[in-house]
């Protein structure tokens, strides 16, 4: 599968929290972060399990305002074999947008887009099932938005509004 130039992920890094320090760990790869993910809470993630590591030992990364952070839900399944799972954020910073490449290079929004696919290349159907794409998005953490930021003023602005008419 070749990926087209313009579609790339906004994550810059992948991370995960201990559930017994509460550190944060730097996950090597995007294959490596979405099979913690998928399997989350049945299998709650631990320092130990992550080579030469432990919780004795400093966080890989802190929870603070040097980057955007943006918290994924557990439990998403791994995208299909042949697929890809883009998260994208939006410009104004408003939100992300969850795309899957498929096979053929082209990219789906939603379950009625993989639906189609399916339908339009039936050799896919037994091996990718619509349960296994997820396109509910990471919520952004406001809290590591920078105050200056447009997203940051236009959401006061917003809030303002709303303490007038109510």
């Amino acid at each position: 599968m070749e990926k087209p130039a313009n579609l790339k992920d906004s994550i810059g890094a992948y991370a995960v929290q201990c559930c017994r320090c509460f550190k944060w760990r730097l996950i090597p790869t995007k294959e490596d972060f979405e099979a913690i993910r998928e399997h989350f809470t049945e299998d709650p993630w631990h320092c130990a399990k992550m080579p030469n590591n432990s919780c004795d030992k400093p966080a890989d990364i802190e929870y603070d305002t040097t980057r955007i952070w943006v918290i994924d839900r557990p439990n998403i399944p791994k995208a299909p074999a042949n697929t890809e799972r883009l998260v994208m954020m939006r410009k104004d910073l408003s939100k992300m947008d969850i795309y899957y490449l498929m096979p053929n290079g082209k990219r789906v929004r939603g379950t009625n887009d993989v639906a189609k696919f399916l339908q339009s290349h039936p050799q896919y159907k037994k091996r990718m099932s619509i349960s296994k794409f997820c396109f509910v998005s990471p919520k952004i953490a406001e809290e590591t938005v920078a105050e200056d930021c447009e997203w940051r003023l236009g959401l006061g602005n917003k809030k303002q509004k709303m303490k007038n008419s109510g």
